[in-house]
């Protein structure tokens, strides 16, 4: 038998000192990954230090050009933002199709995004919009963007002692359309593949765009070359052929229940496809 402490600290400072006091200590947000791997004893923290009081990691601001987010937002408290469905629909849009009720109940997007898992929604969906992480731990606070901050499978840039405490998207210009294709056995599933994409247009041309794809790797992948294959030319049906071509050569799935390598990296290029053509009409409105 082992023995936990459990802590519920009220503020940020105050986590971050208990988790230092701690020969094991683990940090408790909506408790869908902590809770889990301590049932099946692969974990067996010393201190488990409940984030679920403390007042300053929830809430959602908007200001002229980001939406911040707090780590400890439910997935409910997107959905029921006002600020979040004007700013940035495609994050409601998001957390509408992620698990069941009883999950977007509890879980946090702080933690979704701190877990690192590659058949996860939020990484990728947060590369593609450019969104930045802040973190605090005993060294004091950074700011990470996304793009460099999801490192591998389970992996992130975050340090054992940090707690992500806000998640900064920049605000899409008006004239931008995004959207993310998710290929799904169930509702609440992982995806088998998935694309976000974020896309500005001048008329018929790519003034900007943004890719990145869900579970066809270690980790979140941006698509960058099929990015640049798009930027500043005409969005014709063969251009978005190309940009799929382009991001399936950057996939390398792991065969499983939901499918074999090829068929994978197949629906990534479709996802691509779709994505692409559904941000395109989406912009053009």
């Amino acid at each position: 038998m082992y023995e936990t402490t459990y802590h519920r600290p009220s503020s940020v400072d105050e986590a971050v000192a208990l988790f230092g006091k701690g020969s094991d200590s683990k940090y408790l947000a909506g408790g869908h990954t902590l809770i889990p791997v301590m049932k099946q004893r692969l974990a067996s923290p010393s201190d488990v230090i409940d984030l679920g009081k403390i007042k300053e990691l929830v809430g959602i601001e908007l200001s002229a050009d980001a939406l911040t987010i707090k780590a400890a937002t439910t997935y409910f408290d997107i959905l029921e933002s006002a600020d979040a469905k004007k700013a940035i629909p495609a994050i409601v849009h998001l957390t509408s199709v992620l698990g069941d009720p009883q999950v977007r109940y509890r879980g946090t997007i702080g933690g979704d995004i701190s877990h690192g898992d590659p058949g996860n929604d939020h990484p990728a969906v947060m590369l593609c919009l450019g969104a930045s992480f802040v973190l605090k731990g005993g060294g004091g606070e950074r700011v990470v963007p996304a793009d460099g901050y999801f490192l591998g499978t389970y992996t992130t840039a975050i340090e054992p002692d940090e707690i992500m405490t806000e998640i900064r998207i920049p605000v899409p210009a008006k004239d931008s359309g995004s959207c993310y294709a998710k290929l799904k056995r169930k509702t609440g599933d992982f995806a088998t593949a998935a694309t976000a994409v974020l896309l500005k247009l001048d008329g018929d041309v790519v003034l900007d765009v943004s890719i990145a794809l869900t579970n066809v790797g270690a980790t979140a992948l941006k698509a960058t070359d099929a990015e640049n294959s798009l930027r500043r030319r005409p969005l014709t049906e063969s251009a978005i052929v190309e940009a799929a071509r382009l991001a399936m050569s950057i996939c390398d799935p792991v065969e499983d229940l939901r499918g074999s390598v090829e068929y994978k990296r197949a629906m990534a290029g479709e996802m691509t496809l779709r994505a692409l053509r559904t941000a395109a009409g989406r912009a053009k409105r």
